[in-house]
């Protein structure tokens, strides 16, 4: 009879409209924030179009520069480290980077140790995420191929233009600072540069085999892999730093931009010290 009671007065109060206890209810989780940082290689395998020299960030003043950056992006507070490599070398990853956080091993000259295995620790994480997909390669070879056998004049343009880049960006990495070639890496104008050049020769061979436009559809759709990873890892509630070629991250940059999920968050004013 006491339960029938109790059950009846709730029944009363629901009717009559009277305020019910109050239930705890969960917060949702907020927007993923998704910080982008392009970079040049800074132990250059030789791989790009645009071939360089690169500053030597091994230097007194660098390391200092790079010890600061990684306390300014931690201070992002991310919960992830992306960085551009393939996930079957992830183990590899994870190991060197137990060394260094526990033994204090000794940084490789890449941007993965130099800085998103310092940001990981600093962050006080457990490890940084490869999240490249070079098996999805750029087909520029046919594309060079065909132009070659079919327009010189553009081959000779176009081999006059990569020169004329790659002198500039010789002469920018052995002239400028660290915080300002990274800073041209994130430059808006830069990376509409970089795209540019796949638009150049996008129509090569158009309305035949369109060998220009499946090149150029070959870099978007590596780029395109990678942003999938981007969103695995970008969950609501995460703030992820992503660290990659500012050949990547120009065309990530675009894709973040039209996601309604993620918010974007500025690298540039992290940069400067």
């Amino acid at each position: 009879m006491a339960v029938c009671r109790s059950w009846c007065v709730w029944v009363l109060l629901c009717a009559v409209g009277l305020p019910m206890p109050a239930r705890a209810v969960e917060p949702a989780p907020e927007e993923a924030k998704v910080m982008m940082l392009g970079v040049f290689h800074f132990a250059n395998p030789g791989r790009d179009m645009v071939k360089s020299k690169v500053i030597d960030v091994t230097t007194a003043d660098n390391q200092a520069y790079l010890a600061a950056l990684a306390t300014r992006l931690a201070a992002f507070q991310p919960t992830d480290v992306l960085i551009e490599c393939e996930r079957s070398a992830q183990p590899r990853h994870d190991a060197a980077y137990a060394a260094y956080r526990d033994d204090g091993a000794a940084l490789d000259v890449n941007e993965t140790h130099q800085i998103g295995f310092r940001v990981a620790r600093e962050a006080g994480l457990g490890g940084v995420t490869c999240f490249d997909e070079g098996e999805v390669q750029w087909k520029g070879g046919a594309l060079f191929d065909y132009i070659a056998a079919h327009d010189p004049d553009l081959k000779a343009a176009l081999d006059a233009e990569l020169a004329s880049l790659s002198a500039r960006e010789t002469r920018e990495q052995t002239t400028l600072p660290l915080p300002e070639l990274l800073r041209l890496a994130n430059n808006p104008e830069r990376e509409r540069e970089n795209k540019d050049l796949y638009l150049e020769t996008n129509d090569v061979d158009a309305g035949g085999g369109f060998v220009g436009a499946d090149a150029s559809a070959s870099w978007w759709h590596r780029n395109f892999r990678m942003y999938a990873n981007v969103q695995q890892a970008a969950a609501p509630g995460r703030r992820v730093l992503v660290i990659a070629g500012s050949g990547h991250t120009a065309i990530l940059k675009d894709l973040l931009a039209i996601d309604g999920q993620r918010q974007a968050e500025d690298v540039v004013p992290y940069l400067m010290p």
